[in-house]
């Protein structure tokens, strides 16, 4: 531990978006909380991921709703211009929309990403950088964040409050806890979804095992398109959620699931803050880097294979390379998924 750093009195950080890995950062934080106790949080997060995490212990949210345009950073200067200036800014994204956004912060010192891994003229709106570490999983790297004021070797663990009637609703749906498997079909990149024909396959093997499952799904269009496509081509009829669950409500079904089975999503790290085991499917990505930080044993991983496919040479298979191409998820079988999730059905004794 560096004990040479004195506590900041405060931090502000800056992580809009995504839900995977807004989850990533809770870890964080709350590893910077359990260090500091007493210094105060301010977290500029995007509107949908808010949602998520509003009431995280000793956290004060600015919302950025990216959706009324310039007039979202006019809102959160206005926000902060009467506060004294933070101790520390904790710039945690590197998209130009973040980036802009770093430039309204009063703060003493900003703190962003080393130039191996930025961009967006990310490196000119910080002052210092996180250790250009050899860690690979994005939450790793972020912990980098935390080692910079002094948090170092803690264990990601998180803290999300959930409201009693979004636990109800999630005991209503599972009424023996691990009682279920949850199907979560849909990316935010319909590219990375896997074949609803073979997710009724697995659905199948899964009540055959003697558990529920519940397909779940966000409120658009395919989404929901997604979860009835999956219902209707399976044997035993899921329980199928789609577009009817809050987030909270979602984090609530994944801590009572036995399991939560997916593509590149943030459903998965949702289940993942609630110590549920996951299965993932991933071509696109490297599941070595963005991955469920606690199931990266579990994944079925053919991104590796498909470098190779798309004849990409190791000197351009950089951190961080997503791979494009709508047919890379075919090459993940039916026997491939359910040999991952066999051995987290083998008994059904579940939980009243």
């Amino acid at each position: 531990m560096n004990d040479t750093i004195c506590p900041p009195d405060s931090i502000c950080l800056i992580r809009l978006s995504a839900i995977g890995d807004v989850c990533h950062v809770t870890a964080v934080v709350q590893g910077i909380q359990s260090r500091y106790p007493e210094t105060k949080i301010t977290w500029i997060i995007g509107r949908v991921e808010y949602e998520l995490l509003r009431d995280l212990p000793g956290v004060e949210f600015v919302v950025f709703d990216k959706g009324q345009g310039l007039a979202a950073y006019r809102d959160v200067r206005k926000k902060l211009e009467d506060r004294e200036p933070f101790d520390l800014l904790l710039h945690m994204q590197t998209s130009l929309r973040s980036n802009l956004l770093a430039l309204l912060i009063n703060a003493h010192k900003k703190i962003g990403f080393p130039r191996t891994k930025s961009k967006e003229l990310h490196s000119f709106v910080i002052n210092a950088q996180i250790q250009d570490q050899s860690e690979f999983h994005v939450l790793d790297v972020l912990k980098g964040f935390a080692h910079s004021v002094g948090v170092d070797n803690f264990e990601p663990q998180w803290n999300i409050p959930m409201p009693s009637p979004a636990v109800e609703k999630a005991i209503a749906l599972i009424p023996k806890d691990k009682g279920a498997v949850v199907i979560a079909p849909s990316a935010s990149n319909p590219e990375r979804n896997w074949l609803p024909e073979r997710y009724a396959e697995v659905a199948d093997f899964c009540v055959d095992k003697g558990f529920d499952v519940i397909v779940t799904g966000g409120p658009a269009s395919s989404d929901v398109e997604m979860a009835n496509s999956i219902c209707r081509q399976t044997r035993h009829a899921p329980i199928n959620m789609a577009g009817q669950t809050s987030l909270k409500e979602l984090l609530a079904i994944c801590r009572r699931a036995r399991l939560v089975i997916g593509p590149d999503s943030g459903t998965l790290h949702m289940a993942t803050t609630q110590n549920t085991p996951v299965v993932g499917l991933y071509a696109h990505s490297n599941p070595q880097r963005t991955g469920p930080y606690l199931s990266l044993n579990n994944v079925v991983d053919v991104y590796n294979a498909s470098l190779d496919v798309l004849s990409i040479p190791p000197e351009k298979r950089r951190w961080g390379l997503r791979l494009k191409g709508k047919d890379l998820m075919r090459a993940i079988s039916v026997s491939m998924v359910i040999d991952s999730i066999a051995p987290f059905l083998e008994y059904s004794d579940v939980q009243s």
